[in-house]
């Protein structure tokens, strides 16, 4: 019997590891207040449900794109907008107006915090709140939130092949089928049959003065070795996603792994401005365009949000200045305004801003 001891030992001492490593996250505190285990088994489950529904494996186990065009005989390619939001969405009339007399090639999809005092959504928003839970600045769970509801999308409607993020205080600066036209052009069949080649519209850029204090927000070298410095990247956090990019993000575990910790600089910590573009840059930068198609002004921003617009600014001149672009493409989409902006845009909506 003694000399089975080390043994029995050694076997009791390994078990107990393993035991430690199952069960320690759901008994030691989570690295985030935000993120429990729980939470990311439910996100990991979504996005590899997403991911099934939109691929299938050929030949030796390479993952292709399923275009959607063999699933019915007239297919229509549809833009999906992702409403995120922890506030009532105010403009929700105007959108109605930019949608109103297209709904065969859009769908919406809305994630509300739920620990937020949200009423209840107006058209054409009504049925279309996704599973939520709660967001907060400086922290990963805004990149949550958009990833889930890009899963939802997907899983939800295999035509829906670009994806534009927007936050409650966004506004349309063009009619839907100039937007609708210029990313998805006029022939369907081309659009499903193109989508290895759509293009993603986000911000994406390098020297930004404080990426360094950004990248460093959660601990000297903590972002190592997943993400070097040299390919750390900043941009806008509202993007416009091709289809392909949207999966990319889904798929991606290595780069979450890094930015889901916390951040001990708070000040510096801005995850949903830097996963995204980073990401993007590093799996494929000539697959987007590096430039956001939601014109925000940073003149005189306050605690890291953008000015606001106010309803004595509102006018048809505002509208053609916000469209203008350095792109070749103007911008489609503009933030921050104020509530009190509603009327006054509705005013100016079909005359102005519907009118390209």
């Amino acid at each position: 019997m003694a000399s089975s001891s080390p043994i029995v030992y050694s076997s009791t001492l390994l078990l107990s590891l393993a035991l430690i490593f199952i069960f320690a996250p759901e008994i030691l505190p989570s690295q985030n207040p935000f993120f429990s285990p729980h939470d990311d088994h439910d996100d990991l489950a979504l996005f590899n449900k997403a991911l099934r529904s939109a691929s299938s494996v050929h030949g030796r186990g390479h993952r292709r794109l399923r275009i959607s065009r063999l699933a019915t005989k007239n297919p229509t390619p549809k833009i999906a907008f992702l409403f995120l939001t922890n506030s009532n969405l105010t403009f929700a009339p105007l959108w109605d107006r930019f949608l109103r007399g297209h709904a065969h090639l859009y769908n919406i999809y809305v994630h509300s915090d739920p620990f937020s005092a949200v009423q209840i959504f107006p058209p054409p928003f009504e049925s279309h709140l996704i599973p939520s839970k709660k967001t907060e600045r400086a922290s990963p769970s805004l990149i949550a939130a958009e990833r889930r509801l890009l899963a939802r999308a997907i899983l939800d409607d295999p035509f829906n092949l670009y994806f534009a993020l927007i936050s409650q205080h966004c506004v349309p600066l063009h009619s839907f089928p100039f937007l609708y036209r210029s990313l998805l052009g006029e022939n369907p069949l081309r659009a499903f049959t193109s989508q290895p080649r759509h293009r993603s519209f986000i911000e994406i850029l390098s020297d930004d003065p404080n990426l360094p204090e950004r990248y460093a927000a959660r601990g000297d070298g903590v972002m190592l070795p997943e993400v070097p410095f040299e390919e750390f990247r900043v941009g806008s956090q509202f993007f416009v996603l091709a289809k392909r990019h949207a999966l990319l993000v889904l798929a991606d575990r290595k780069l979450w792994r890094k930015f889901r910790l916390k951040c001990l600089n708070l000040d510096s910590c801005y995850p949903e401005e830097h996963y995204f573009p980073t990401l993007l840059s590093m799996a494929d930068p000539e697959g987007c365009s590096r430039f956001t198609l939601t014109n925000v002004n940073w003149t005189g921003s306050f605690d890291g949000h953008p000015y606001t617009y106010e309803a004595a600014e509102i006018s048809a001149g505002l509208v053609r200045r916000l469209r203008r672009s350095n792109s070749s493409y103007p911008y489609f989409f503009a933030r921050k305004f104020s509530p009190e902006c509603l009327p006054p845009l509705m005013d100016i909506a079909e005359d102005v801003i519907f009118r390209d």
